[in-house]
Protein backbone atom coordinates (compact mmCIF):
# COMPACT_ATOMS: atom_id res chain seq x y z
CA UNK A 1 0.00 0.00 0.00
CA UNK A 2 1.25 3.20 -1.03
CA UNK A 3 1.72 5.80 2.37
CA UNK A 4 0.01 8.73 1.90
CA UNK A 5 -0.73 11.88 4.37
CA UNK A 6 -4.15 10.08 4.91
CA UNK A 7 -2.23 7.06 6.21
CA UNK A 8 -0.10 8.58 8.25
CA UNK A 9 -2.85 10.33 10.48
CA UNK A 10 -1.92 8.41 13.78
CA UNK A 11 -3.91 6.36 15.81
CA UNK A 12 -4.93 6.01 19.62
CA UNK A 13 -5.98 3.13 20.71
CA UNK A 14 -7.51 2.88 24.84
CA UNK A 15 -6.07 -0.06 25.56
CA UNK A 16 -6.98 0.08 29.52
CA UNK A 17 -8.42 -3.21 29.34
CA UNK A 18 -5.46 -4.98 27.84
CA UNK A 19 -7.04 -7.62 25.66
CA UNK A 20 -5.75 -9.64 22.98
CA UNK A 21 -7.64 -7.35 20.72
CA UNK A 22 -5.61 -4.05 21.40
CA UNK A 23 -2.37 -6.17 19.83
CA UNK A 24 -4.78 -7.00 17.06
CA UNK A 25 -5.51 -3.33 16.01
CA UNK A 26 -1.77 -1.99 16.33
CA UNK A 27 -0.95 -5.04 14.14
CA UNK A 28 -3.35 -4.51 12.00
CA UNK A 29 -3.02 -0.41 11.17
CA UNK A 30 0.38 -0.18 11.89
CA UNK A 31 1.12 -2.91 9.37
CA UNK A 32 0.01 -0.35 6.73
CA UNK A 33 2.31 2.58 8.28
CA UNK A 34 0.21 4.64 10.54
CA UNK A 35 1.32 5.40 13.59
CA UNK A 36 0.08 3.56 16.26
CA UNK A 37 0.14 4.91 19.98
CA UNK A 38 -1.29 2.47 22.25
CA UNK A 39 -2.68 3.94 25.94
CA UNK A 40 -2.54 1.38 28.57
CA UNK A 41 -1.83 -0.21 31.75
CA UNK A 42 2.32 -0.29 31.91
CA UNK A 43 3.28 -3.86 30.39
CA UNK A 44 0.70 -5.00 28.31
CA UNK A 45 1.39 -7.18 25.32
CA UNK A 46 0.69 -4.23 22.78
CA UNK A 47 3.37 -2.46 24.34
CA UNK A 48 5.95 -4.87 23.31
CA UNK A 49 4.67 -5.04 19.74
CA UNK A 50 7.05 -3.89 16.74
CA UNK A 51 3.72 -1.81 15.10
CA UNK A 52 3.15 -0.12 18.42
CA UNK A 53 4.78 3.66 17.66
CA UNK A 54 4.68 4.71 21.11
CA UNK A 55 3.55 3.45 24.62
CA UNK A 56 1.45 5.41 26.74
CA UNK A 57 1.00 4.03 30.20
CA UNK A 58 -2.39 5.35 32.15
CA UNK A 59 -4.15 5.35 34.75
CA UNK A 60 -8.06 5.36 34.04
CA UNK A 61 -9.94 6.59 36.60
CA UNK A 62 -13.39 6.02 35.81
CA UNK A 63 -16.06 8.69 34.21
CA UNK A 64 -13.95 11.67 36.14
CA UNK A 65 -12.53 14.82 34.68
CA UNK A 66 -9.11 13.71 35.75
CA UNK A 67 -9.52 11.09 33.17
CA UNK A 68 -10.56 13.27 30.36
CA UNK A 69 -7.82 15.64 31.43
CA UNK A 70 -5.20 13.39 30.94
CA UNK A 71 -6.26 11.79 27.61
CA UNK A 72 -5.79 15.50 26.07
CA UNK A 73 -2.47 15.68 27.79
CA UNK A 74 -1.85 12.51 25.34
CA UNK A 75 -3.28 13.85 22.62
CA UNK A 76 -0.80 16.79 23.36
CA UNK A 77 2.23 15.00 23.75
CA UNK A 78 1.54 13.21 20.32
CA UNK A 79 0.80 16.79 18.47
CA UNK A 80 -1.88 16.20 15.72
CA UNK A 81 -5.23 14.84 16.35
CA UNK A 82 -5.49 11.16 15.68
CA UNK A 83 -8.23 8.84 15.51
CA UNK A 84 -8.93 7.08 18.76
CA UNK A 85 -10.27 3.62 19.20
CA UNK A 86 -11.53 2.34 22.40
CA UNK A 87 -11.70 -1.23 23.28
CA UNK A 88 -13.87 -2.09 25.56
CA UNK A 89 -17.02 -1.06 26.86
CA UNK A 90 -16.13 1.26 29.70
CA UNK A 91 -13.75 3.48 27.23
CA UNK A 92 -16.50 3.27 24.54
CA UNK A 93 -18.59 5.06 27.33
CA UNK A 94 -15.96 7.59 28.50
CA UNK A 95 -15.54 8.62 25.20
CA UNK A 96 -19.24 9.14 24.26
CA UNK A 97 -19.78 11.09 27.94
CA UNK A 98 -17.05 13.40 26.80
CA UNK A 99 -16.45 13.92 23.08
CA UNK A 100 -17.00 17.37 23.26
CA UNK A 101 -13.84 18.23 24.92
CA UNK A 102 -12.58 15.10 23.53
CA UNK A 103 -12.62 16.31 19.99
CA UNK A 104 -9.71 19.22 20.77
CA UNK A 105 -7.33 16.03 19.73
CA UNK A 106 -8.87 13.30 18.83
CA UNK A 107 -11.56 12.04 15.73
CA UNK A 108 -13.67 9.44 16.08
CA UNK A 109 -17.54 8.85 14.75
CA UNK A 110 -20.05 10.83 15.41
CA UNK A 111 -23.39 9.14 17.40
CA UNK A 112 -25.82 9.91 19.51
CA UNK A 113 -24.05 10.69 22.82
CA UNK A 114 -25.90 8.65 24.77
CA UNK A 115 -25.95 5.68 22.88
CA UNK A 116 -22.82 3.90 23.59
CA UNK A 117 -23.77 3.67 27.21
CA UNK A 118 -27.52 2.42 25.70
CA UNK A 119 -25.81 -0.74 24.43
CA UNK A 120 -23.40 -1.21 26.64
CA UNK A 121 -26.15 -1.35 29.34
CA UNK A 122 -28.09 -4.66 28.62
CA UNK A 123 -30.99 -3.84 30.40
CA UNK A 124 -31.12 -0.78 27.81
CA UNK A 125 -30.23 -2.48 24.96
CA UNK A 126 -32.56 -5.48 25.41
CA UNK A 127 -35.57 -2.48 25.46
CA UNK A 128 -33.94 -1.19 22.67
CA UNK A 129 -33.70 -4.48 20.85
CA UNK A 130 -38.13 -5.12 21.64
CA UNK A 131 -38.63 -1.53 20.71
CA UNK A 132 -37.42 -2.10 17.29
CA UNK A 133 -38.30 -5.68 16.66
CA UNK A 134 -35.40 -6.96 17.09
CA UNK A 135 -35.78 -10.65 18.48
CA UNK A 136 -33.54 -10.86 21.83
CA UNK A 137 -33.29 -13.44 24.67
CA UNK A 138 -36.27 -12.56 27.39
CA UNK A 139 -34.54 -11.18 30.76
CA UNK A 140 -35.56 -9.60 33.86
CA UNK A 141 -33.88 -7.12 35.61
CA UNK A 142 -34.78 -7.31 39.58
CA UNK A 143 -33.68 -4.55 42.34
CA UNK A 144 -33.65 -6.81 45.47
CA UNK A 145 -33.94 -10.47 46.61
CA UNK A 146 -37.80 -10.29 46.55
CA UNK A 147 -37.99 -9.50 43.24
CA UNK A 148 -35.53 -12.23 42.22
CA UNK A 149 -37.88 -15.00 43.67
CA UNK A 150 -40.67 -12.96 41.48
CA UNK A 151 -38.83 -12.79 38.53
CA UNK A 152 -38.36 -17.01 38.99
CA UNK A 153 -42.18 -17.15 38.26
CA UNK A 154 -42.19 -16.27 35.09
CA UNK A 155 -38.80 -17.45 33.78
CA UNK A 156 -37.75 -21.35 33.94
CA UNK A 157 -34.69 -22.77 34.30
CA UNK A 158 -31.78 -23.03 33.52
CA UNK A 159 -31.20 -19.14 33.72
CA UNK A 160 -27.93 -16.95 33.40
CA UNK A 161 -27.35 -14.50 36.03
CA UNK A 162 -25.27 -11.83 34.51
CA UNK A 163 -24.00 -7.87 35.29
CA UNK A 164 -26.16 -5.46 33.61
CA UNK A 165 -23.10 -3.17 32.82
CA UNK A 166 -19.69 -5.06 32.95
CA UNK A 167 -17.82 -2.10 33.86
CA UNK A 168 -19.34 -2.41 37.29
CA UNK A 169 -18.91 -5.14 39.76
CA UNK A 170 -20.08 -8.50 39.79
CA UNK A 171 -17.67 -8.80 36.88
CA UNK A 172 -18.61 -12.73 36.07
CA UNK A 173 -21.54 -14.12 34.95
CA UNK A 174 -23.12 -17.85 36.08
CA UNK A 175 -25.66 -20.08 34.81
CA UNK A 176 -27.81 -21.08 37.53
CA UNK A 177 -30.33 -24.46 37.13
CA UNK A 178 -32.59 -24.32 40.53
CA UNK A 179 -33.75 -21.74 43.07
CA UNK A 180 -30.90 -22.49 45.36
CA UNK A 181 -27.93 -21.73 43.24
CA UNK A 182 -30.03 -18.71 42.32
CA UNK A 183 -30.44 -17.32 45.45
CA UNK A 184 -26.63 -18.08 46.36
CA UNK A 185 -24.81 -16.48 43.42
CA UNK A 186 -26.92 -13.76 43.97
CA UNK A 187 -26.60 -13.01 47.59
CA UNK A 188 -22.86 -13.39 46.35
CA UNK A 189 -22.93 -11.23 43.61
CA UNK A 190 -25.06 -8.36 44.40
CA UNK A 191 -24.16 -4.86 45.73
CA UNK A 192 -27.55 -4.26 47.17
CA UNK A 193 -26.51 0.03 47.34
CA UNK A 194 -25.65 -0.58 43.56
CA UNK A 195 -28.02 -3.24 42.25
CA UNK A 196 -26.28 -4.61 38.83
CA UNK A 197 -27.61 -8.14 37.98
CA UNK A 198 -29.97 -9.29 35.81
CA UNK A 199 -31.23 -12.65 34.73
CA UNK A 200 -31.22 -14.00 30.92
CA UNK A 201 -32.83 -17.30 29.39
CA UNK A 202 -30.43 -19.89 28.86
CA UNK A 203 -31.25 -20.60 25.71
CA UNK A 204 -30.01 -24.14 24.64
CA UNK A 205 -26.71 -24.55 23.44
CA UNK A 206 -26.43 -28.51 21.54
CA UNK A 207 -25.12 -28.40 18.31
CA UNK A 208 -22.62 -24.98 18.54
CA UNK A 209 -25.67 -22.34 18.34
CA UNK A 210 -23.87 -18.98 19.27
CA UNK A 211 -23.18 -16.67 16.64
CA UNK A 212 -20.92 -13.40 16.06
CA UNK A 213 -21.71 -10.69 13.92
CA UNK A 214 -18.67 -7.40 13.55
CA UNK A 215 -19.07 -4.48 11.38
CA UNK A 216 -18.44 -1.06 10.82
CA UNK A 217 -21.13 1.62 9.85
CA UNK A 218 -20.68 4.76 8.44
CA UNK A 219 -21.93 8.54 9.24
CA UNK A 220 -25.17 7.07 7.78
CA UNK A 221 -25.13 4.37 9.48
CA UNK A 222 -24.73 2.34 6.65
CA UNK A 223 -23.05 -1.03 6.82
CA UNK A 224 -19.42 -0.46 4.86
CA UNK A 225 -18.12 -4.06 6.16
CA UNK A 226 -19.95 -6.38 8.04
CA UNK A 227 -18.61 -10.40 8.95
CA UNK A 228 -20.52 -13.27 10.75
CA UNK A 229 -19.03 -15.76 11.86
CA UNK A 230 -19.79 -18.48 14.88
CA UNK A 231 -18.17 -19.53 18.66
CA UNK A 232 -16.63 -23.04 18.09
CA UNK A 233 -15.54 -22.69 21.83
CA UNK A 234 -16.28 -19.97 24.65
CA UNK A 235 -14.10 -19.23 27.79
CA UNK A 236 -15.92 -19.75 30.15
CA UNK A 237 -17.16 -22.45 28.33
CA UNK A 238 -20.77 -22.43 26.76
CA UNK A 239 -21.27 -19.02 27.60
CA UNK A 240 -18.03 -16.49 27.34
CA UNK A 241 -15.64 -14.53 25.23
CA UNK A 242 -14.44 -16.62 21.60
CA UNK A 243 -11.22 -18.78 22.38
CA UNK A 244 -11.54 -20.35 18.75
CA UNK A 245 -14.16 -18.72 15.75
CA UNK A 246 -15.14 -19.34 12.68
CA UNK A 247 -15.89 -18.04 9.77
CA UNK A 248 -19.54 -18.49 8.30
CA UNK A 249 -22.02 -16.51 6.48
CA UNK A 250 -25.28 -16.10 8.05
CA UNK A 251 -27.61 -14.02 6.04
CA UNK A 252 -30.42 -13.63 8.43
CA UNK A 253 -27.72 -12.51 11.60
CA UNK A 254 -26.60 -9.74 8.71
CA UNK A 255 -29.83 -8.70 8.39
CA UNK A 256 -30.98 -8.44 11.92
CA UNK A 257 -28.01 -6.50 12.53
CA UNK A 258 -28.13 -4.12 9.84
CA UNK A 259 -31.45 -3.74 10.14
CA UNK A 260 -31.06 -2.22 14.09
CA UNK A 261 -28.17 -0.22 13.80
CA UNK A 262 -29.63 1.78 11.00
CA UNK A 263 -32.76 2.08 13.24
CA UNK A 264 -30.91 3.56 16.24
CA UNK A 265 -28.39 5.52 13.90
CA UNK A 266 -25.50 3.95 14.99
CA UNK A 267 -21.84 4.93 13.56
CA UNK A 268 -18.83 3.36 14.07
CA UNK A 269 -17.37 -0.60 14.43
CA UNK A 270 -19.65 -3.16 16.45
CA UNK A 271 -19.66 -6.64 17.98
CA UNK A 272 -22.92 -8.12 18.37
CA UNK A 273 -23.66 -11.82 20.15
CA UNK A 274 -26.36 -13.88 18.79
CA UNK A 275 -27.50 -17.49 19.62
CA UNK A 276 -29.86 -19.46 17.77
CA UNK A 277 -32.86 -20.71 19.28
CA UNK A 278 -34.83 -23.44 17.98
CA UNK A 279 -37.58 -23.61 19.90
CA UNK A 280 -39.13 -20.74 17.62
CA UNK A 281 -36.07 -20.62 14.92
CA UNK A 282 -35.01 -17.55 15.87
CA UNK A 283 -31.45 -15.82 15.81
CA UNK A 284 -31.41 -13.59 18.91
CA UNK A 285 -29.24 -10.43 20.51
CA UNK A 286 -27.59 -11.49 23.46
CA UNK A 287 -25.07 -8.60 23.66
CA UNK A 288 -24.24 -5.26 21.67
CA UNK A 289 -20.30 -3.89 22.36
CA UNK A 290 -20.59 -0.23 20.89
CA UNK A 291 -16.64 -0.81 19.91
CA UNK A 292 -13.97 -3.30 18.36
CA UNK A 293 -14.57 -6.57 19.35
CA UNK A 294 -12.06 -9.15 21.30
CA UNK A 295 -12.05 -11.34 18.15
CA UNK A 296 -12.48 -8.94 15.55
CA UNK A 297 -9.68 -10.91 13.22
CA UNK A 298 -11.49 -13.97 12.71
CA UNK A 299 -12.56 -11.24 10.14
CA UNK A 300 -10.59 -10.68 7.43
CA UNK A 301 -11.02 -10.53 3.92
CA UNK A 302 -8.54 -11.52 0.74
CA UNK A 303 -7.58 -8.10 0.33
CA UNK A 304 -6.44 -7.56 4.57
CA UNK A 305 -9.58 -5.80 5.16
CA UNK A 306 -11.25 -5.70 8.86
CA UNK A 307 -13.30 -3.36 10.65
CA UNK A 308 -10.40 -1.61 12.50
CA UNK A 309 -8.99 -0.45 8.86
CA UNK A 310 -12.92 0.09 7.63
CA UNK A 311 -13.16 2.29 10.72
CA UNK A 312 -9.39 4.56 9.37
CA UNK A 313 -10.07 4.41 5.84
CA UNK A 314 -13.58 5.72 6.33
CA UNK A 315 -12.76 7.95 9.03
CA UNK A 316 -9.46 9.78 6.64
CA UNK A 317 -11.43 9.98 3.50
CA UNK A 318 -10.41 6.96 1.82
CA UNK A 319 -12.56 3.94 -0.18
CA UNK A 320 -13.27 0.76 1.67
CA UNK A 321 -12.76 -2.21 -0.24
CA UNK A 322 -14.56 -5.52 1.65
CA UNK A 323 -13.08 -7.77 -0.54
CA UNK A 324 -14.13 -11.48 -0.06
CA UNK A 325 -14.56 -13.31 3.34
CA UNK A 326 -12.81 -16.80 3.47
CA UNK A 327 -15.75 -19.18 4.92
CA UNK A 328 -13.87 -21.05 7.62
CA UNK A 329 -11.46 -19.54 8.40
CA UNK A 330 -10.46 -19.68 11.84
CA UNK A 331 -8.80 -17.91 14.58
CA UNK A 332 -7.82 -19.03 18.02
CA UNK A 333 -6.87 -17.28 21.88
CA UNK A 334 -3.70 -19.47 22.61
CA UNK A 335 -4.52 -17.75 26.17
CA UNK A 336 -7.97 -18.92 26.38
CA UNK A 337 -8.28 -22.03 24.27
CA UNK A 338 -6.83 -24.75 26.60
CA UNK A 339 -8.84 -23.80 29.66
CA UNK A 340 -12.12 -23.59 27.30
CA UNK A 341 -11.45 -27.16 25.62
CA UNK A 342 -10.75 -28.76 28.97
CA UNK A 343 -14.35 -28.10 30.43
CA UNK A 344 -15.53 -29.28 26.60
CA UNK A 345 -13.77 -32.55 26.42
CA UNK A 346 -14.42 -33.45 30.40
CA UNK A 347 -18.16 -33.18 29.56
CA UNK A 348 -18.01 -35.82 26.93
CA UNK A 349 -18.40 -32.59 24.26
CA UNK A 350 -15.17 -32.20 22.89
CA UNK A 351 -13.99 -36.42 22.10
CA UNK A 352 -9.84 -35.92 21.65
CA UNK A 353 -9.76 -36.46 17.74
CA UNK A 354 -12.63 -33.92 17.42
CA UNK A 355 -10.27 -31.15 19.35
CA UNK A 356 -7.42 -32.14 17.33
CA UNK A 357 -9.54 -31.65 13.81
CA UNK A 358 -11.21 -28.57 15.30
CA UNK A 359 -7.74 -26.70 14.92
CA UNK A 360 -7.33 -27.24 11.23
CA UNK A 361 -7.96 -24.07 9.39
CA UNK A 362 -6.62 -21.75 12.06
CA UNK A 363 -5.27 -18.67 10.25
CA UNK A 364 -4.23 -16.48 12.51
CA UNK A 365 -3.44 -16.72 16.70
CA UNK A 366 -4.49 -14.03 18.95
CA UNK A 367 -0.94 -13.18 20.39
CA UNK A 368 1.53 -15.43 18.15
CA UNK A 369 2.84 -13.51 15.31
CA UNK A 370 5.86 -14.74 12.80
CA UNK A 371 6.98 -10.99 11.90
CA UNK A 372 6.17 -9.85 15.43
CA UNK A 373 7.22 -12.06 17.93
CA UNK A 374 7.76 -10.09 21.09
CA UNK A 375 4.38 -10.05 22.54
CA UNK A 376 3.85 -14.04 22.63
CA UNK A 377 7.41 -14.08 24.58
CA UNK A 378 6.53 -11.53 26.74
CA UNK A 379 3.16 -13.25 27.69
CA UNK A 380 4.44 -16.49 27.73
CA UNK A 381 7.51 -15.51 30.22
CA UNK A 382 4.92 -13.63 32.43
CA UNK A 383 2.96 -16.82 32.72
CA UNK A 384 6.04 -18.73 33.47
CA UNK A 385 6.52 -16.36 35.95
CA UNK A 386 3.43 -16.75 37.68
CA UNK A 387 3.67 -20.10 37.86
CA UNK A 388 6.69 -20.44 39.51
CA UNK A 389 5.30 -17.70 42.12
Amino acid sequence: MVITEKTTIPVTILGLGGGNHVLGVARSLGSLGVPVYVVGYDQQIAFFSRYCHGKISFTFFGFEEQSVRDLLTVGNKIGRKSILIPTSDREAVFVSDHVDALREWFIFPNHDVNLARSLSSKKEMYYLAKKHGIPTAEAVFPQRRQEVLNSRKIMSYPLILKPICNWHPPWNKVIVRNEHDLLKNYDAMEDSKEPNLMLQEYIPDEDDKGWIFHGYFNQDSDCLLGFTGKKMRQWPAYHGITSLGVCLRNETVTKTAKKFMKAIGYRGIVDIDYRYDPRDDHYKVLDVNPRIGGNFRLFVTDNGMDVARALYFDMTGQHVTAGNLPQGRKWLSEDKELQASIPYHVAGNLPLKEWVNSYRGVSEFAIFAFDDPLPFLQAASSKVRKFLT
